[in-house]
């Protein structure tokens, strides 16, 4: 019997390119599968969040002007240019 608190396993069907593409990504970041796919479903969960904050915003207080999206994609544009080269280095 497993110690401690074991992870769910999920059997899911993906595309065959994906499958590659996965398998792939996983070789290159030196991590697992299941730890690349947790990783994706992770980012892509905290975007799910991230937009419906935004929503519950703008809901209470207007709609975003193009210029604070403007600004807000400079900041973004300038965050992950940071995040790449901190991720070459």
């Amino acid at each position: 019997m497993p110690r401690g608190n074991p992870s769910p396993k999920l059997a899911i069907t993906v595309d065959a390119d994906i499958d590659q593409q996965v398998r792939a990504a996983a070789a290159q970041d030196r991590v697992s599968v299941s730890a690349w796919m947790t990783e994706a479903a992770r980012s892509r969960l905290a975007v799910r969040d991230g937009l419906k904050a935004v929503t519950e915003w703008e809901a209470e207080h207007g709609a975003l002007t193009d210029a604070e999206l403007t600004a807000a994609g400079r900041r973004v544009d300038t965050q992950l240019g940071a995040a790449s080269r901190r991720a070459a280095s």
